[in-house]
């Protein structure tokens, strides 16, 4: 019995929860897959119930859970908050009390949507890439982290970006065991010439690389000059290993590479230890407040997501790439949400896409 913990969230979130649930018990009906699932408050439908972002309740169910599927958090309604208590401290929080070191983020164009993306579809047809970013370290969690008022009244603030040996080390050698899975290519980006953390990145990995992976391809790439490489010739890169700031920009960039962020998931794991592997899934898009409540999300991300959680944490690899199968299939038969809308195809919202889903398993589940 899996234990799978649901975090709503706010915004979009709700809506594409509850379609990956569906997909959920679908596998439980269909695929002897047997679960049990809890549900938690994060962000900030969390603070206006119990006064925090991050409930220690909500916490210690992820703390016992296989695997955690993560809605999404925040809204203008919250913008005002002090930092501490806004709604994206609840995922940070996640992240660092889970030890979530290790973020995947696929960027995947399907055939179907070569030409939704906003680049040429002969520059992303066929793009297959995988970002590995560093998610518990760097400057979204390094001290101090302030905003202080200098002597002559102004302010200064301040976030601090820092990195050990061993938190390098080990995000390194995620992505070269995935890359060993993949094309056996791994390019490690970091600004090594203004940063000192940039400097003491490229000569872990490249220790790591040496010591212990020198099957895998390695190159080093500038950040800012991967972020235009992204754009100009995506399809150099395999695999990408990044620092925790830049990782979140260049994923995001990856995305529209596909069509829409609405269509990318993600997978944030822990070390394994004792058998046992913290992990976290969720679309990457945001809660996307402007359409909230209107039954117009796209749910792909989310529900890839599952499928990210099928393969990862219970190594159901068949099953995994069963729906990856069917929303390749459905997005063929010209189903789209309105982020991916083209000339001439189907445009549905959220239940609408999720049911062509379910019956484009049961169909090729015979």
């Amino acid at each position: 019995m899996h234990n799978i913990l649901v975090t709503p969230g706010d915004g979009i979130g709700p809506e594409v929860i509850d379609a990956t649930r569906r997909v959920l018990d679908w596998y439980g009906k269909n695929r002897n897959f047997a679960f049990h699932v809890e549900e938690a408050l994060v962000g900030g439908v969390a603070f206006e119930k119990t006064g925090r972002p991050d409930p220690d309740q909500t916490i210690e169910k992820a703390r016992r859970a296989d695997a955690v599927l993560f809605g999404a958090v925040g809204g203008p309604q919250w913008d005002k908050l002090p930092f501490t208590q806004k709604p994206e401290r609840g995922l940070l929080r996640l992240r660092k009390d889970l030890e979530l070191f290790a973020n995947l983020r696929p960027a995947l164009c399907f055939d179907a949507l070569k030409d939704a993306s906003t680049l040429k579809p002969e520059i992303v047809a066929g793009l297959d890439i995988l970002i590995v970013r560093e998610l518990t370290g760097g400057v979204y969690f390094g001290e101090p982290k302030e905003t202080t008022i200098l002597p002559d009244g102004q302010k200064r603030a301040v976030d601090t970006q820092a990195y050990t040996t061993g938190e390098i080390a080990r995000i390194a050698r995620v992505a070269f065991e995935l890359a060993r899975l993949r094309g056996k290519r791994v390019a490690s980006a970091e600004k090594s010439n203004v940063m000192v953390t940039g400097v003491l990145w490229r000569e872990v990995v490249t220790e790591v690389h040496a010591k212990e992976f020198p099957d895998i391809e390695l190159s080093h790439v500038l950040a800012d000059n991967c972020a235009m490489q992204l754009v100009r010739n995506p399809k150099q890169y395999d695999v990408i290993v990044t620092d925790n700031l830049f990782g979140d920009v260049l994923s995001d960039e990856a995305a529209q590479l596909t069509g829409s962020i609405g269509m990318l998931p993600s997978a944030s794991l822990g070390a394994k230890i004792n058998g046992k592997q913290a992990a976290l899934y969720e679309p990457i898009h945001g809660s996307a407040p402007d359409i909230a409540g209107k039954g117009l999300a796209n749910p792909i991300a989310a529900i890839l997501s599952f499928a990210m959680c099928l393969r990862y944490s219970f190594g159901r690899v068949e099953d995994a790439a069963l729906l990856e199968k069917a929303v390749e299939r459905v997005l063929a038969e010209g189903y789209r949400t309105g982020d991916i809308m083209q000339p001439g195809m189907n445009k549905v919202g959220t239940t609408a896409m999720t049911d062509a889903i379910l019956a484009s398993l049961a169909k090729l589940a015979g």
